[in-house]
Parts: structure tokens; sequence; C-alpha cells
């Protein structure tokens, strides 16, 4: 498949036919890409459950699209933050009780650069603790209902997969003797999307052709993220660049988790994301991901490593 399958122009929510009847998950939703995400999938007709950690934040999230799309459209909140395995259970319980039917679960939401090691309320390295672990749980929790539903499970990612060491350091997860913020943050990101692809490899095992799982990636795109959890500095460079060529909307960063989450008969097995210069903005389409993403004994290793720190045996 090129990055030409969707024409110049790449993938754009155009493709998009009626959603009516389908509901989305997405984490992450208060700001950037997630809210953008949401935004575009209630506007063709979707059903969104929105997680977040912060109510407030999601309270005024729904304000702000029930202002622009009308007053009735289902979108609604659950609580969950990512960063506490007691409450991503709480929260797939919840989903679990109130949602009959998952299309896609979209996992968006993720922290960066954070400037000194901090650690989740598990213990785990924040980074790791919240794009990874966190997002591991919740899929695994959920799987049940995206299996009965025949849905999806999306990961973005992230570029920055490729800007650490090329394989995941076991023998010290909580980076306690090398910690830096871009390198464990490009360790979340590679564990998050070596995931995807041994999940695949699962399914194909069990014989399970129901469930497509697929990895993406945003590009440059103009969101809080940075401004979130990064340095002081990080914030200040990031800023000026946001005034550039270089970074694009946070609406057309969400372009690819969307299409992951709505294109019929897309490839699992492909990487997909921004086509352009660097992968960071260009036409969606289909991007080359680095052979140490789907090293397979270190996917089968981390699975192993992630059921055993949440807790919970994924029965694929």
């Amino acid at each position: 498949m090129s990055t030409t399958q969707f024409g110049k122009k790449g993938w754009t929510p155009a493709r998009i036919k009626s959603l009516k009847g389908k509901t989305f998950l997405i984490t992450g939703t208060t700001s950037g890409t997630g809210f953008e995400a949401a935004r575009i999938l209630l506007s063709k007709g979707a059903k969104v459950v929105m997680l977040n950690r912060n109510s407030k934040k999601a309270a005024d999230t729904i304000t702000t699209l029930q202002e622009e799309l009308g007053s009735a459209i289902p979108v609604s909140n659950i609580e969950m933050d990512l960063a506490s395995l007691a409450s991503v259970k709480k929260a797939a319980d919840e989903v679990l009780r109130t949602v009959p039917q998952i299309d896609a679960l979209l996992c968006n939401a993720a922290i960066a650069q954070v400037p000194k090691q901090t650690f989740t309320e598990d213990g785990f390295e924040s980074q790791l603790g919240v794009n990874h672990y966190g997002n591991f749980l919740l899929q695994a929790l959920l799987y049940p209902r995206i299996e009965e539903s025949k849905g999806r499970i999306v990961t973005v990612g992230s570029m920055g997969y490729n800007l650490g060491i090329k394989t995941i350091q076991f023998d010290d997860m909580n980076w306690d003797k090398n910690y830096s913020p871009n390198g464990v943050y490009s360790q979340s990101k590679l564990a998050q999307i070596m995931t995807v692809y041994e999940l695949q490899d699962r399914l194909k095992k069990a014989g399970k052709t129901s469930v497509k799982a697929y990895a993406c990636h945003p590009g440059a795109s103009s969101t809080s993220l940075i401004k979130t959890s990064g340095s002081l500095l990080t914030r200040f460079i990031w800023q000026i660049m946001k005034l550039t060529p270089m970074v694009q909307s946070a609406e057309k960063g969400a372009y690819p988790e969307i299409m992951c989450a709505t294109e019929p008969d897309l490839d699992q097995e492909a990487f997909y994301g921004p086509t352009g210069k660097n992968y960071w903005t260009g036409p969606v389409g289909e991007c080359k991901l680095e052979p140490h993403a789907k090293d397979k004994p270190v996917m089968e290793k981390l699975w192993e490593v992630s059921e055993e720190a949440v807790g919970y045996e994924w029965e694929v």
C-alpha cells in the first residue's frame, strides 16, 4: 500500500460516510487531537464516549462540542486517569456497564518529556505508566466488548518511538540509572506500538479476525502535549516551532487515528500518519516503520512484563 492510496491529498474525513449507530471511545479529548477526533466523529453522526481525568474540563469540552454541533449530540464522559490502574479499572467497569457497543477504542491520551523522573501511584515511571501500562490495561479490560462489537483498537503512537534506544530497557523499566525526558518518552511510545503488532500476532494465532488493531502517529501537531508536561526550555522551543510550517493543526493531527478507526479494509500491518518530510506533516497515508518496532522476542517479553506489571492476564 502506497502513500498515494488515497490520492495526492492523502486520507481526509471527507471519505467517511455516516457513522450513525457507531460508538467510539476516545481517551484525552479535552484538547488537541483527541478533541478534534471527537468533534469530527460526532459531526459524522457517531456516538462518542470520552475518557478524561479532569471532569470539569470534560464538561466544558462537551459544552463546546454542543455549541458547535447541537445540544442533541450523543457525547458523554467517563472519568479516568491513566496514571492510576485503579482508575482505569473503575472506568472500564463503567464502560462495560453502560456502553453496549465499542466500534473503536482510540488510545489518544499521553504525556511527554516529563523533565524529572516521577512515578505513578502504582510506582511506574510516569511516561511509561501513563502511555503504556495504563493503555495496555484499558485495552485488555475492554477487549471482550470490542470483540463482541467486531471493533477496533487504535493506538496513537509517535515518531518519537525511533528517537531513543532501539529496544525495551527490561533491566531498568523505571529508568532509575539513565532517566532522560526524551529517552523515556521514546521508550513509552515504542512500547505502545509494539503492543499493537504483538496483539495482531496473538489474534492471528487464536484465529480471531473480528478485532482489528492499528498503530498511527499524529506527526508534528499543534497541541498542548508538550505544554502539559515538558520542561520550560522544551515548551519554549515548541511554541516557536508551532509558528512554522513544520507543525500542522491539531485537526490534521487527528486524521490518522480517525482513519484507523473508520476506514474499511485498512492494512493492519502498516503504520499510518502524515507522509511528508520526517513524517511531521503532509498527506496522511502509510509511513515506514523501523524494524526494531517489530522485534518479535522483545514484543513477546514486553507483553508478559506488561501483564505482570498491571496484574491482569489479557485473554485473546
